[in-house]
């Protein structure tokens, strides 16, 4: 019986574990899943729901349990700061917390102040703000720690507006905060917001993600830049790899279960990690795969990649190879989220495209349109998608 329940509990654990999504394009980091997610999603199915948002943004839900985590701002100059939660169930607001910016809130019209997505350990939830704001709370709301980094460096902004999130590696809270004057990443101890470590980076705008690589129990984190990648030790910040031939500075690399990192520089170049993840071989390099402004994603050995002319292009992770491409309707800001059977991403117009992955000839098998701006990634729940608007949340389901 004590046999029966350990492996009962084990399989509960591992269910709960795929069904969270604890950060920008997934826990994975690469924008897969391997829950199942109906084809035809609609707005008014039996378990879909719309929820009113109090505020913009561009961040991507996160998922743990059965609750909905988000940030929005507004104000006139967008200086209130809102970390929101949802029931996943019926979509009520759980809480709410709301925090005046200590920083700069200047964006471009079309981005705004809360851009990045939150982070968690299923324990806290870290939310970057383009202010520079960074808040740790635990799940039910309570304020663990806040920094305000342009406290010590006033010049950690961009004209534009900051949009990297966070992730959170071994006890430590990762946070780019990189521009063309001030440019550092941060790692943060997750238990009091001390600064562990900080990293000078290259001095420019820089709007990507920083990415977890783990291998055999072992984690480091990539940070992109102009210059290419840097493989990061967590707990220090010491350097154990770079990559020097230049990089994106909007979408993110995207870490392959094969042990590969994907990386938005010359089109897509594919580094092969040992097991360790102390050296890196480069196997393959095309630039017919240059992704737009969505990062990669990839799932089961296949990379996806929508480029700026709104193809989308599959190519297999380990040697590059194109396997097919289907134009979409665009245009397309978010990055694309796939599953076994579909991948599902959203126009800048709110068009939801469903595209079928199994068929011969892959094509959009279903389209729900929410007639409202969506440039975030969405997110994934058991049975359902998350994607927001400047005002408002949806889960889709059938």
């Amino acid at each position: 019986m004590k046999i029966i329940c350990n492996l009962l509990f084990l399989s509960l654990s591992l269910l709960s574990a795929q069904a969270d999504w604890l950060c920008f394009r997934g826990s994975a980091g690469n924008g897969s899943s391997d829950l199942s997610i109906p084809a035809k999603l609609k707005i008014t199915g039996q378990k879909s729901w719309a929820q009113d948002i109090p505020g913009r943004g561009l961040s991507s839900p996160i998922v743990i349990g059965d609750t909905i985590y988000l940030t929005a701002s507004s104000g006139p100059y967008q200086e209130d700061l809102h970390i929101l939660a949802y029931s996943s169930i019926d979509g009520l607001q759980q809480w709410q917390r709301t925090f005046k910016a200590t920083g700069r809130t200047v964006c471009h019209k079309k981005t705004c102040v809360a851009a990045s997505t939150l982070a968690s350990d299923e324990k806290v939830i870290i939310a970057q703000f383009s202010s520079n704001d960074i808040f740790c709370l635990d799940l039910a709301g309570n304020l663990k720690w806040v920094r305000g980094l342009t406290f010590d460096h006033p010049n950690i902004a961009n004209g534009l507006g900051m949009s990297s999130s966070p992730v959170i590696v071994n006890g430590v809270a990762i946070a780019q905060v990189e521009n063309d004057a001030d440019s550092f990443t941060f790692g943060l101890d997750l238990t009091n917001g001390i600064t562990v470590w900080k990293k000078q980076r290259p001095k420019s705008a820089n709007w990507t993600s920083p990415v977890i690589m783990t291998k055999k129990g072992q984690a480091l984190v990539g940070l992109q830049s102009k210059e290419g990648m840097t493989a990061i030790e967590p707990r220090t910040g010491e350097t154990v790899w770079e990559y020097q031939e230049g990089a994106s500075t909007i979408p993110s690399s995207a870490w392959a279960e094969q042990g590969i990192i994907l990386v938005p520089s010359n089109g897509i170049t594919a580094l092969q990690l040992d097991d360790n993840l102390q050296n890196f071989r480069q196997i393959w390099e095309d630039n017919k795969l240059k992704p737009g402004t969505g990062s990669p994603s990839c799932h089961r050995g296949s990379l996806y990649v929508i480029n700026n002319a709104n193809v989308l292009s599959c190519a297999s992770v380990k040697t590059g190879k194109i396997k097919w491409r289907l134009r979409l309707k665009g245009p397309i800001s978010s990055s694309p989220l796939i599953t076994e059977e579909h991948l599902y991403v959203f126009s800048e117009n709110g068009l939801g495209q469903v595209v079928n992955l199994l068929s011969e000839k892959p094509e959009v098998i279903h389209t729900v349109d929410l007639d409202a701006t969506i440039l975030c990634s969405p997110a994934i729940t058991q049975n359902a998608i998350l994607v927001r608007s400047d005002n408002k949340l949806w889960k889709l389901s059938n």
